[in-house]
């Protein structure tokens, strides 16, 4: 498995979900943060494959990665929808991922 491909694809993936939510239904209220979390630890081949893309230490155990999509917006639901976009490619590489998200 080709971490890389698999992250570039799922960010692609982020990133237009992110543009397509926005366009949509444009940048506003309520403001937050979104970010997918894998369950796996960094010392596996896997977490060791995931840090290398951006991943990091997640509170509460497994690795995360904060804004998928890499958008600058406020929009904690654009946001979400990058990351589920993300989360999504993950799962059909078969790889245990979840999204979560906070108001700030």
């Amino acid at each position: 498995m080709d971490i890389e491909t698999i992250h570039n694809q799922a960010s692609d993936a982020a990133s237009t979900a992110t543009k397509t939510f926005l366009t949509k239904y444009g940048d506003g209220f309520p403001c937050g943060f979104a970010w997918v979390t894998v369950s796996e630890r960094g010392n596996t081949r896997l977490g060791k494959a995931l840090k290398s893309v951006g991943f990091d230490k997640a509170y509460g155990g497994g690795l995360q990665l904060w804004n998928p999509s890499k958008m600058f917006t406020q929009s904690v639901d654009a946001l979400e929808a990058g990351a589920r976009a993300y989360a999504d490619v993950l799962k059909s590489y078969g790889i245990n991922a979840s999204v979560g998200s906070r108001l700030d």
